[in-house]
């Protein structure tokens, strides 16, 4: 039987893009629920199990680099974004079944390892269906077929999660692999196999596939530079788009319940498998019919307004879950298999279904937040990073809770989590749409400098909190986790500035790239304890630490002082 090219029609269109997300959603659940909830019941810490949630988002927040990449390597054969998609879809599954063979949980760090790859796959294939769709649906479908993919990103996680929970009573842990892997074969074999795109050289007038590959590679490089320009000149160019940045990295809103808090707490309230299976689901369809509501009222009220009363709802449920706690006496971690407690079982589900049904409420609106205040002239890449900074929120937020959950409680962690969720209400106000179609407004130049100011300054302070790190005990974890956003971000501001500045960096060219490279390396302090105690080699690597962050500290600096004009020219 032939199956039909679904791209061919809009109804087959719509379904098409429905499923491909479906695939998105499924390690999604997988990961931060399936596994979650039985690495728990493994013994495994709460710090563990945030890092390892934590790992898992890293590489949607930089999905934007592989933009260029998918945009210029294309085959005539397979389709232009199709072959990517088949790529990285074949990839997931082999990923993912290659999992089966690593024990659990004395393989853990392998095991996150092979996952972080599988979710590079992802991250990839993610890149590549908006592509598609971009370049595939009618005017006319795309509100509601983006609405359709985010539900499937939803019924996606609830496969992976949920029907994977309920399918490990049956099979066990290890098989239930094959059926995250077969789930998105089939969406491969019955969607992705049929669908028949134009050729990408008689759509555009690019070189075809078989062109050189040194000018295939020189291209990739060159959209690489411009999108690193258009972003910087974008995310700088107007107030609303510059706060936006600090937007994305701060929590929107408590966010403990949607991370694997959630499942560890389940865990050790006494929940099996299929309990846990069930939650999750209930709160996923909660979650998807509230998008939708949400999204309506802030059409309806004003998009700011409605977003803030949103992000202040979702402490309640947060805030309500530990007073059920406190109430019972129930704060540190507590071994799995330990005495279940009925009333907090009760009071995850409550807490659980009206948090996902805010936090639903939250996430169609916060989205419209931000294609608000992009500049239409970049949308694409503006927004995609903007999109990316949410994810990197995320892998943050997971990171600290696990950590915080294991020094000092449960209930202290839901209390920071409310706490730090509502400082972006600070930066709400400030997120107006720009005037004009400009990129850049007489302030753009401003704001340049005192990034370079704000992040030199905390990548200096990194000497003094690397050497007190011992002092800081169990808070150490946070620190490093905080210095890595730092560096990371001075990174690429170093690299975009790099790019739009030119010979306006004047001697600082060179040192600016060298920076951004060896800050990115310092990422790799946290293996500093492999090099063994006392050797020449582990001091030579200390000296190292120290002494980057000195270096881009002061070119930080040294760039504030310079000429930003460059920032104003069109993109």
């Amino acid at each position: 039987m032939r199956l039909p090219n679904l791209l061919a029609s809009r109804n087959g269109r719509l379904g098409a893009f429905f499923a491909l997300y479906v695939t998105e959603g499924i390690p999604l659940g997988f990961a931060a629920i399936a596994v979650a909830t039985q690495l728990r019941r493994m013994g495994v810490g709460p710090a563990a199990i945030g890092a390892f949630v934590a790992s898992f988002y890293l590489p949607w927040a930089f999905k934007w680099a592989f933009g260029p990449v998918i945009d210029v390597f294309r085959s005539q054969r397979f389709g232009h974004r199709r072959a990517w998609i088949l790529f990285t879809q074949l990839m997931m599954a082999l990923t993912i079944l290659a999992l089966m063979a690593i024990p659990l949980p004395a393989s853990l760090g392998l095991f996150t390892s092979v996952l972080l790859v599988h979710n590079t796959f992802g991250a990839m294939q993610d890149v590549a269906i908006d592509s598609l769709a971009c370049n595939t649906l009618h005017e006319d479908e795309r509100g509601l077929a983006n609405g359709l993919m985010f539900a499937g990103a939803n019924v996606g996680q609830a496969i992976g999660g949920s029907g994977v929970l309920y399918l490990m009573g049956t099979v066990g842990f290890q098989p239930s692999f094959v059926m995250v892997a077969l789930s998105i074969l089939l969406v491969t074999g019955f969607i992705v196999l049929p669908m028949k795109e134009a050729l990408a050289a008689q759509l555009e007038q690019l070189p075809a596939a078989s062109a050189p590959a040194r000018a295939t590679l020189s291209q990739a490089a060159g959209e690489m530079k411009a999108f690193a320009v258009q972003s910087f000149r974008s995310f700088l160019g107007s107030r609303g788009a510059f706060s936006a940045v600090f937007f994305g990295l701060l929590p929107v809103g408590a966010m403990c319940l949607g991370l694997a808090l959630q499942s560890n707490l389940a865990v050790e309230f006494g929940m099996d498998d299929a309990g846990v299976a069930l939650l999750n689901l209930w709160c996923t369809i909660a979650g998807a019919f509230a998008m939708v509501i949400g999204g309506m009222l802030s059409d309806k009220f004003g998009r700011r307004r409605m977003l803030g009363l949103y992000i202040v709802l979702m402490s309640f449920p947060v805030l309500y879950l530990w007073w059920q706690m406190r109430l019972h006496g129930y704060d540190m971690p507590r071994p799995s298999g330990s005495t279940a407690v009925p009333a907090l079982i009760t009071a995850l589900w409550i807490a659980s279904i009206s948090y996902n049904v805010f936090n639903g409420m939250m996430y169609g609106t916060r989205a419209a937040i931000f294609m608000d205040v992009t500049n239409p002239k970049v949308a694409a890449t503006q927004f995609t990073a903007y999109m990316a900074l949410m994810n990197l929120a995320i892998a943050i937020a997971a990171t600290w809770q696990g950590v915080v959950s294991e020094a000092f409680g449960y209930r202290l962690t839901l209390l920071i989590d409310v706490a730090t969720g509502l400082i972006c209400l600070l930066v709400l106000p400030m997120m107006t749409k720009p005037s004009g179609d400009r990129i850049s407004d007489d302030k753009t130049e401003g704001r340049a400098r005192k990034s370079a100011i704000v992040l030199g300054l905390c990548c200096l302070a990194f000497v003094p909190a690397w050497h007190y790190r011992e002092q800081l005990g169990e808070g150490a974890p946070l620190m490093q986790t905080f210095f890595t956003l730092v560096f990371v971000s001075s990174a690429l501001f170093l690299l975009a500035a790099r790019a739009v500045m030119g010979l306006d960096t004047g001697r600082w060219r060179g040192p600016m790239l060298w920076c951004a490279l060896l800050l990115l390396g310092i990422y790799f302090r946290k293996d500093l304890g492999l090099l063994g105690d006392g050797t020449a080699l582990k001091q030579v690597a200390e000296a190292v630490i120290l002494a980057v962050p000195v270096l881009g500290g002061v070119t930080l600096l040294a760039l504030a002082s310079r000429s930003w004009a460059a920032l104003h020219e069109d993109a």
